[in-house]
């Protein structure tokens, strides 16, 4: 059974997101799971404003937990602009608040501003403090979207992989697996890129040199970075198995999973050995959030 470390639900319908669709429901999301094979979620609040036409509160995350306790791990999210917008703010009283209550880490992380920010770093500073892993949304502008910015070849994560070498980070989205190939360009960033993985991806570079650097696969984002190659996806896969987590980022009903099928025909192939399919599917989300 999978452990999915990236899902978003609601307690009830609530109004339409800009694409038309709702979250999906905390019994709408167990049913896709059941389907899936997926045993459990980690269930990621949405606070920030940028990315959220209805915000999905660490309270009402932690009251869909409380109703479905062996399906659901739940994540914590202050926005780094809270208590008092400056970078002197005090977020630890806050994180310790959400992890005595069942917490595992924080995010997703989706402010729209630089990702060196002192807002920012602050923010991770009593993260790391606090030993809780944190999950990033990264963006290729300001304005217009939401995550954190950063340019071409990741110089902002590079700079803060190193501040904070003691903080697990998990890497995401389209600004952030584009970069698993070296010939990414300012007009194929953030999108999904397709054709042959060439060697130079900040993505891999980082990785390599900075070990508390992660990979948070779910979405399309993550899917689309192995799928496009699968050559190199099992490499990949196998050079940095402890880790990869998977995920879905389902967000609404309709969504669908091409990172299941991929990672099960990829085992049934011979492509990657069991032991590398369970580590990523489900055991190094048993070692990092200590389950």
């Amino acid at each position: 059974m999978l452990i999915d470390i990236h899902v978003h639900a609601a307690a009830r319908i609530g109004p339409f997101r800009a694409n038309g669709e709702t979250y999906a429901t905390a019994e709408q999301l167990i049913a896709m799971h059941d389907e899936r094979g997926i045993a459990r979620g980690v269930i990621l609040p949405g606070g920030s404003p940028e990315c959220s036409h209805c915000p999905l509160s660490m309270n009402e995350c932690l009251a869909i937990v409380a109703a479905y306790p062996d399906r659901f791990i739940p994540f914590c999210n202050p926005d780094p602009r809270m208590l008092t917008n400056s970078p002197d703010a005090n977020f630890t009283p806050l994180l310790e608040f959400y992890k005595a209550r069942g917490c595992k880490g924080v995010g997703e992380l989706c402010a729209n501003i630089p990702f060196d920010d002192p807002l920012v770093w602050n923010l991770l500073r009593h993260c790391e403090a606090c030993g809780m892993p944190a999950t990033f949304h990264l963006s290729t502008a300001i304005g217009g979207t939401y995550g954190l910015y950063d340019e071409l070849n990741l110089p902002r994560l590079k700079k803060t992989l190193a501040e904070f070498p003691h903080l697990v980070f998990l890497g995401h989205s389209q600004a952030f697996w584009s970069e698993i190939s070296g010939d990414v360009t300012e007009e194929t960033r953030g999108h999904y890129p397709k054709g042959p993985v060439t060697e130079g991806g900040s993505v891999v570079e980082l990785m390599r040199a900075h070990p508390n650097l992660c990979g948070d696969l779910s979405a399309h984002s993550g899917a689309n970075a192995l799928t496009r190659d699968p050559d190199h996806a099992w490499r990949f896969l196998e050079e940095f198995q402890d880790r990869l987590f998977f995920g879905t980022d389902i967000c609404a009903p309709s969504n669908t999973t091409p990172l299941v099928d991929f990672l099960k025909n990829g085992l049934a192939a011979g492509h990657i050995d069991r032991d590398v399919y369970e580590k990523i599917g489900r055991t190094n989300a048993e070692r990092l959030l200590g389950l």
